[in-house]
């Protein structure tokens, strides 16, 4: 089952749920599904999403979540933070597992040997290997600090 389909059975079942929550879980599941049916339609006549692509809106939506939750903190709004800290989670259920920093560690370290990459100089060359490698995986800003820290470090 691919995610679109997971999605469509969830938002079913989340319709029907009585527990406590799950209003939010709906909201969040339509609006996950209606950035998706956007998306097919910038696409068309290109062909179908595939669950790459779904990924790549999926990790773009945390990411403006994220950035959502930050400053509602900064206003002191955190009812506002707490909401969109719970859209994060459920959003989060359709991306892959993501990578401990141990296992991005290594990913990097990897593709640093691969590549011959030693300077940040380079880093648009180490990028364009190791992006496809973590996406979806890995947040793009703790990628790059942990790149900083690795070729800083050695």
């Amino acid at each position: 089952m691919n995610i679109l389909e997971q999605l469509t059975n969830d938002i079913a079942v989340s319709m029907k749920s009585k527990e406590e929550g799950h209003e939010l879980r709906t909201s969040t599941l339509r609006m996950i599904k209606a950035a998706v049916k956007n998306a097919e339609i910038a696409k068309r006549g290109k062909g179908d999403l595939n669950d790459d692509d779904i990924v790549s809106i999926l990790s773009t939506m945390v990411k403006q979540r994220k950035e959502s939750v930050d400053q509602y903190v900064a206003a002191n709004r955190q009812d506002l933070a707490d909401k969109e800290g719970r859209e994060i989670s459920i959003i989060q259920e359709y991306l892959p597992q993501q990578l401990s920093a141990a296992e991005l560690e290594a990913v990097i370290r990897a593709t640093l040997q691969e590549t011959g990459v030693t300077s940040m100089k380079e880093m648009g060359k180490l990028m364009k290997d190791l992006l496809p490698k973590v996406k979806g995986k890995a947040d793009g800003k703790v990628v790059n600090q942990k790149i900083k820290e690795i070729l800083e470090g050695s």
